[in-house]
């Protein structure tokens, strides 16, 4: 698998001429297929695929791990650049996503013309589905162990009030080459590792060549905090180690202070992929 940060909080030092938001959106090439997981929340990745090789019209599939805006609102300049591809969702009841702390809040979730606006191009998943051989949605995602704490300032509301985000919405990409599997995990608010628990489990005695995507291990972004203690990410990186993962490839939502922390326990293990990286795997 080739796979290229189209976009990313961060961007390759030699790189200024790509465009960085906060937001994700990679492209992968296996198997004869090239899939887009995620799309950030504007048309920075388009600009970048153009500096980068990446023809957005050739992209075979694309797959959204979550409704906040920052991995999918870009979808619609997808769209327009590609007439092919399907666009997968996890299906789930639509209500309104916000991110709430010290009594300021503001909307963090999809943009709501963009579902309406193009039905026949979206794909609903409610169950793992193969969307094309040895390429995997899951939906059904372990809770052994506990969410990232960074989740307690998001939340939903479909009228009824806020609630906690339970996020039903979140999805999970497995590809499954000859040697091993990739796990792409989005912002991972399920926990990476319940993630990396699911795909042991639907995957048993299976090499995982790598996990990717944002693990959320932040707290509030603004500050760059830690979501939860020292100790607390540690112990994430300790439980990694327990698991057949060759490497991990993370940025976005895990923050550069958790992410120092994650690299003193995993080492070479652990590396980050920021705008404009791609990597062999």
């Amino acid at each position: 698998m080739k796979l290229t940060a189209l976009v990313d909080n961060t961007r390759l030092d030699n790189r200024t001429d790509l465009a960085v938001e906060r937001g994700l959106s990679l492209h992968l090439s296996t198997m004869g297929r090239q899939v887009l997981f995620d799309a950030g929340s504007s048309k920075a990745f388009c600009d970048n695929a153009a500096l980068l090789n990446v023809k957005i019209q050739d992209i075979d599939a694309a797959v959204i791990s979550h409704r906040h805006h920052d991995h999918c609102n870009g979808v619609s300049h997808f769209l327009e650049r590609n007439s092919k591809a399907l666009v997968h969702f996890r299906e789930c009841e639509e209500t309104d996503y916000c991110f709430k702390a010290f009594g300021f809040k503001t909307n963090v979730g999809i943009d709501k013309n963009l579902l309406p606006n193009a039905k026949e191009r979206f794909n609903f998943v409610n169950k793992t589905t193969e969307i094309f051989p040895n390429i995997f949605i899951i939906t059904k995602i372990s809770s052994k162990y506990k969410q990232p704490k960074g989740n307690q300032y998001l939340f939903t509301n479909s009228g009824m009030g806020c609630k906690p985000d339970t996020f039903d919405h979140e999805l999970l990409m497995i590809i499954k080459e000859s040697d091993g599997l990739i796990v792409f995990t989005g912002c991972a608010h399920s926990g990476v590792l319940n993630m990396v628990e699911t795909a042991v489990a639907l995957f048993p005695d299976t090499r995982i060549k790598a996990v990717v995507g944002g693990f959320h291990l932040v707290g509030l972004p603004l500050f760059n905090s830690i979501g939860g203690s020292k100790k607390d990410i540690e112990a994430i990186g300790q439980t990694l180690l327990s698991y057949p993962i060759d490497k991990l490839y993370t940025g976005h939502c895990t923050g550069m202070k958790a992410y120092g922390l994650l690299k003193g326990v995993l080492g070479d293990r652990l590396e980050y992929l920021p705008t404009g990286r791609s990597v062999v795997i």
